[in-house]
């Protein structure tokens, strides 16, 4: 089997690129999104995170939970917000080394925005065989690529809901 490395998914969110962008470049409330996310630990949880903010995420899978480190890498206002995931456990994020990257784009498109999340398998040094069985186990028979796609999607339609239902009120 062929592993991929980057999924990605887009949705048209009827607010400006400025507005997704806040909403999305302050990870502490990324939980309200998520299927798997609860959100995250910074110092400023309602502000957006700017570049070399590092944070950890609370993480949940069913009842497994688990905890990440990570490093904003793009904050570019309304355009471009990314972060790497390189450390995790489970009460602490101890095991370090290139885990994933997530990454979110903002466009116009006339009075709205396509949001474009990504995220990239950056676990290049496993090999494909050990990192397809290890997913499995970790995602109840699927690759993380195949998981991830599910999860983006979820994501984005919870995203442009909660948006949506705010600029309307």
């Amino acid at each position: 089997m062929v592993r991929r490395f980057t999924v990605s998914d887009s949705i048209v969110i009827e607010v400006l690129p400025e507005v997704a962008y806040e909403a999305v470049s302050r990870p502490a409330q990324m939980g309200r999104w998520s299927p798997e996310n609860l959100g995250a630990t910074l110092t400023a949880p309602d502000a957006s995170a700017p570049l070399g903010t590092v944070f950890e995420g609370r993480n949940k899978r069913g009842a497994f939970r688990w905890v990440t480190r990570c490093t904003v890498t793009a904050a570019d206002s309304g355009s471009r917000f990314a972060f790497r995931v390189h450390a995790i456990g489970l009460k602490r994020p101890r095991l370090r080394g290139p885990i994933a990257t997530w990454e979110y784009r903002f466009e116009r498109e006339g009075g709205a925005t396509r949001v474009t999340e990504s995220w990239t398998d950056d676990r290049r040094a496993w090999p494909s065989v050990v990192a397809n069985a290890f997913d499995r186990v970790a995602t109840g028979g699927r690759t993380f690529a195949d998981f991830q796609e599910g999860n983006i999607a979820r994501t984005l339609r919870n995203l442009k809901r909660e948006l949506e239902a705010e600029s309307a009120s």
